[in-house]
């Protein structure tokens, strides 16, 4: 495992759905944690990461289920502050010598409590509470179905609410707190202090910027790959093309990036990709121009898996075309993130239903015996924009809206056609420059326009049209794995409508999509 030189926190997860958010609360706070599952969390790895604090997860489980999830028996010797959260505060009383009494879900007779709250204090100080009562209560979100029922030796009660008598506990000789409540979700809307006060008595010194990281990570990526070539798949994305120039500042022409053109791309956006990276950065660049391909093997096709197949197959048979052209090449780069090293030793192991096939190159180190590189695989999304900002890409780059990787194939339902692609494209570049006008693209999580499947009546001057018609899609998401419908005004969409039918040819009617997710998905297919 690759541990970063930095003050470290361990997060031990024990399935909570909101983990992710106990790192980002503390990566906002230029703090370095890693999430590892329970069962992963031995002496050993203990004793590798080193780490100057313990988070403990909530999750889904019950303590008082025989096998349920425990924290490593090691861990309360450690001699480290440790802050348990709802789960983590249950696991935390019964190892310790508390109780925990079940609710009615997990067959026992107490009383559950779900959303929001509020927490009093007691007469007892805690420094983990210093400056967090603003006043004689504060809002937190609750989520527990089981409630301590009997303190551990050692431990006090500083915050009670209506239906968790033991809210807030700690024990202050051993810097052992716990809380029942999420202070990781937003709904708990001071919950950033407690974990500031915990990092502070913890002695963090707060030295987790993407500047520092920047140096570190090339330093790493020089140890690593010496004087070998490495090859990047440049998608033009802000994962592909951070990483790429990360690569490119820590060894020059030892890379090489294979930007593959499946002619589903988005109005100038090969174009622009290529000119930012060969001709602005000089970076070399290999644009792999396969439009004939893709849209022939594409060709007759209208199911959204079958297409999302067929465009992840030829992108890995291009890639490796290319890439097998690059004398001496040894490493393939790829811009993997932290959520998706998360989710690959995920807290279950289990499998997931298949909502979507994803386009990536996953397959090819195996295939053609490379190496990985990837240098981003401890960061979160808005990290990698962090850093793309301290290599000095463009603001249009780093805050790019998500593009998926099979491109407009699946903004374009039922069969993909030259000419529907086309009018997508000027309907597209419409629409996002609409909301650049009106300065609301950073407000946005994800915007695009998609063609539909029918043709509709309309009339135009004094002569009957029969057209396509597109729905406008527009959400805010934190994380993209839930998204609400971004509320425009019926002005906006009235004058975005007119724009896109006056100069569009080929469109005569627009909607707008409305739909959250779940019960939808952001991209139509």
């Amino acid at each position: 495992m690759d541990i970063i030189d930095h003050d470290r926190l361990l997060i031990i997860d024990f399935g909570s759905q909101v983990t992710q958010l106990i790192a980002r609360r503390l990566r906002e706070l230029n703090v370095y944690c890693e999430i590892h599952p329970y069962q992963n969390v031995t002496d050993e790895l203990l004793a590798q990461i080193a780490p100057k604090a313990v988070i403990l997860s909530g999750g889904p489980d019950t303590v008082t289920r025989e096998g349920s999830p425990r924290a490593p028996e090691s861990l309360w010797t450690f001699g480290v502050p440790v802050l348990g959260i709802c789960y983590g505060q249950q696991t935390m009383m019964v190892q310790l010598g508390g109780d925990v009494h079940g609710g009615k879900i997990s067959g026992g007779g107490g009383t559950a409590e779900f959303g929001r709250a509020f927490v009093t204090p007691s007469d007892a100080q805690c420094e983990l509470l210093a400056g967090w009562f603003a006043d004689d209560k504060e809002q937190v979100w609750m989520s527990h179905g089981d409630h301590v029922a009997k303190l551990a030796p050692g431990f006090e009660v500083y915050g009670t609410s209506p239906n968790a008598p033991y809210a807030i506990t700690a024990d202050l000789s051993r810097n052992f707190y716990a809380v029942q409540f999420h202070p990781e979700v937003h709904h708990t809307p001071n919950g950033a202090k407690l974990f500031e006060n915990f990092i502070k008595m913890a002695g963090f010194t707060g030295d987790w910027t993407m500047g520092a990281y920047k140096d570190i990570a090339i330093d790493k990526i020089r140890e690593q790959v010496g004087d070998k070539q490495v090859i990047c798949g440049l998608s033009g994305g802000v994962d592909s093309s951070v990483t790429a120039a990360l690569l490119h500042e820590a060894i020059g022409d030892q890379l090489t990036c294979v930007f593959v053109d499946h002619g589903l791309l988005r109005k100038d956006e090969g174009k622009d990709v290529v000119a930012m990276f060969r001709d602005n950065m000089n970076l070399k660049v290999i644009h792999a121009d396969e439009t004939e391909l893709f849209l022939g093997e594409l060709e007759g096709q209208s199911d959204p898996e079958t297409k999302r197949k067929i465009i992840g197959k030829l992108f890995i048979d291009v890639f490796q075309k290319y890439a097998n052209e690059i004398e001496g090449a040894e490493f393939l780069a790829q811009g993997t993130l932290y959520p998706d090293v998360i989710e690959s030793v995920s807290f279950t192991g289990g499998p997931s239903v298949t909502i979507k096939s994803h386009h990536n190159v996953g397959g090819l180190p195996e295939k053609m015996g490379l190496k990985l590189v990837e240098p981003l695989r401890e960061l979160f999304k808005d990290e990698v924009r962090a850093l793309g900002r301290e290599l000095g890409l463009p603001a249009s780059f780093i805050g790019r809206h998500p593009f998926p990787g099979p491109g407009l194939a699946i903004r374009c339902p039922g069969e993909i056609t030259r000419a529907k692609l086309d009018i997508l494209r000027e309907a597209d570049a419409v629409y996002i420059d609409q909301i650049r006008k009106h300065g609301l693209y950073d407000e946005i999580w994800q915007a695009f326009v998609a063609i539909l499947p029918v043709r509709t009546v309309g009339v135009m001057g004094d002569g009957r049209t029969y057209d396509y018609a597109c729905a406008l899609r527009a959400v805010t998401s934190v994380d993209g794995m839930t998204a609400d419908y971004y509320p425009y005004s019926h002005e906006f969409l009235g004058e975005t409508a007119t724009r896109i039918i006056n100069e569009v040819p080929g469109i005569n009617r627009v909607t707008y999509d409305i739909t959250s997710k779940p019960p939808g998905t952001i991209e139509w297919e």
